[in-house]
């Protein structure tokens, strides 16, 4: 499962639980089956630096609405080949790791912070 399904899942659990809220929109979303389900729009969320990332600063004293595991990338040691040949191989690193997560509602553009 890739980040962005595990997130979206995390998403519209908060919703149904009511600790985010849904935007007023909707979509089409076809299941592994092929069935066509109509699916709530959830409010973004995203991690502290995801938010950063966007342009966006997590209010002060805001509490992260979620924690839960997502893949995290880590590029390892660069290491010679062990052929001779000189060339080098990086080996990267996939693991699980917690983050917490914040609501667009818990947010604000940077430049209003300034």
């Amino acid at each position: 499962m890739t980040n962005a399904q595990i997130i979206f899942n995390e998403a519209q659990r908060l919703a149904e639980a009511g600790a985010i809220k849904y935007t007023g929109r909707e979509f089409v979303m076809e299941t592994t089956d092929g069935e066509q389900i109509t699916v709530k729009e959830t409010e973004d969320i995203h991690t502290f630096n995801g938010w950063k990332e966007r342009g966006y600063m997590v209010q002060k004293g805001q509490k992260a609405i979620a924690r839960f595991p997502i893949w995290k990338h880590s590029p390892g040691k660069v290491k010679e080949l062990p052929d001779g040949s000189g060339e080098y191989m990086e080996k990267a690193k996939m693991f699980m790791k917690q983050a917490c997560f914040f609501s667009a509602s818990q947010v604000e553009p940077m430049e209003a912070r300034a």
